[in-house]
């Protein structure tokens, strides 16, 4: 989205060179950046086990029995889920910035704006905070509070570096300036939208829309067009290496045979990370504008694109991608969709949040919409999860699960449900 932007305001720049200056006055409208302090930032992690209401939805992971759910930029909760037909919430982590979460061998890994944060869980129900990696990626924002308007760049690139940004105002600017001369103007920048099991099974498992994937002892993370290895294996987590600039405005990662695949508005990209420190470019296959998750399976990538988001296209659509050799992906087949957003993928049985919650037999991907299993309606889903028989999906309602234990018989096992009071 930034580079678009850019490019028009180079267009209108070069337009406006050829215009003799005047003086012109000006009034818009601008996200103006909030700033904390970022020691005060650094110490407002906090955990409890008093019930805490889930009041917005974000990504998800699952581990030993237990779903973790990010609530965008302001924490995780904590829910039992050792009975899937009656989950209930038995703690909170405090996490200002957080989106994304990765678990392995007991230790939740989560992202805190610029930081990693991670937590020893082997009693998930009762976190103890461990440590902080400061500076782990990239610059990272709050959403916006105004997507159409942009925002004030000289207090975004100019902030004092003892402070974070952590929200935004808008604000309405008069200015005096030429009309040759466009610096007070707002600029664009790329936020996140407030909206599979790895090969070792002391990992968790995450939702499609994820960030964050492991391999071996590496978590790979994807913002802002970079991606930054950590290495993971000892008590106290080190960047492996310098950020590498992956571009495409990467959204997703997922893990399959040494490979990852990542989900772009343009397209899907491949890296082999058969040396995790080294990931290494093997191909990219390109479609029609869209946001995009992505899973694997038997050499089959399943993609999905929506509209109604930042990526400024009005397509829905399933691609399913044969990716047996990842130097030479080739496209299977598309289908119309209504409006999908995340999807999973297990033996065969795909899921896919799209008018609800659809379900299909997928061992052809040639014949996936004549093989409908189930179809949930009047739901506005997010993501899933499905692992050991039991579908997990969080929407904006709250979180719903199934038992498809039985493919003739799929049905719905329990619905925890969010707040309807939105906190202060």
């Amino acid at each position: 989205m930034k580079s678009k932007y850019t490019s028009i305001f180079l267009l209108v720049f070069m337009l406006y060179a050829c215009v003799p200056s005047s003086e012109k006055t000006y009034t818009y409208l601008v996200n103006e950046p909030i700033y904390m302090d970022i020691n005060e930032f650094r110490n407002s992690v906090a955990i409890t086990q008093d019930t805490h209401p889930i009041t917005s939805y974000g990504k998800i992971s699952y581990y030993k029995g237990f779903l973790f759910v990010s609530e965008p930029q302001k924490g995780i909760h904590i829910i039992n889920n050792t009975n899937p037909n009656n989950p209930y919430i038995v703690g909170y982590i405090e996490l200002l910035g957080n989106a994304d979460i990765a678990i392995k061998n007991d230790i939740l890994y989560a992202d805190s704006y610029i930081d990693l944060v991670w937590f020893n869980i082997t009693n998930p129900s009762i976190p103890v905070y461990e440590g902080r990696l400061e500076n782990a990626f990239e610059e990272a924002f709050p959403p916006l509070e105004d997507v159409n308007l942009g925002i004030d760049g000289s207090m975004v690139w100019n902030k004092p570096d003892d402070k974070i940004i952590v929200g935004w105002t808008i604000t309405s600017r008069t200015e005096t300036r030429s009309n040759s001369i466009f610096s007070g103007f707002p600029w664009w920048i790329e936020t996140d939208p407030v909206p599979v099991m790895s090969e070792k099974n002391t990992n968790g498992i995450n939702g499609s829309m994820s960030r964050f994937s492991l391999h071996d002892d590496y978590l790979y993370a994807v913002i802002n067009n970079n991606m930054s290895i950590i290495n993971v294996s000892g008590t106290t987590p080190v960047k492996a290496v310098d950020n590498l600039y992956i571009g495409w405005n990467v959204e997703t990662i997922f893990y399959s045979k040494n490979n990852m695949f990542m989900g772009t508005p343009t397209g899907l990209l491949i890296y082999s990370v058969e040396n995790p420190t080294q990931p290494l470019f093997k191909s990219s296959i390109q479609h029609v504008l869209g946001c995009d998750p992505v899973v694997v399976e038997n050499d089959i990538a399943y993609v999905t694109i929506h509209s109604g988001n930042l990526c400024g296209q009005n397509n829905n659509e399933l691609i399913a991608i044969d990716v047996k050799d990842v130097e030479n992906p080739k496209q299977v087949v598309s289908y119309t969709m209504t409006k999908p957003k995340g999807l999973g993928i297990d033996n065969g049985t795909l899921f896919i949040c799209d008018d609800g919650l659809k379900m299909y037999k997928a061992d052809n991907p040639q014949t996936i919409m004549a093989n409908k299993l189930a179809h949930y309606t009047n739901i506005d889903g997010y993501d899933v999860i499905p692992f050991e028989n039991t579908l997990m999906m969080i929407a904006s309602d709250g979180i719903y699960q199934y038992d498809y234990s039985d493919l003739n018989n799929i049905h719905q096992i329990s619905f925890l449900p969010m707040s309807n009071e939105k906190e202060e």
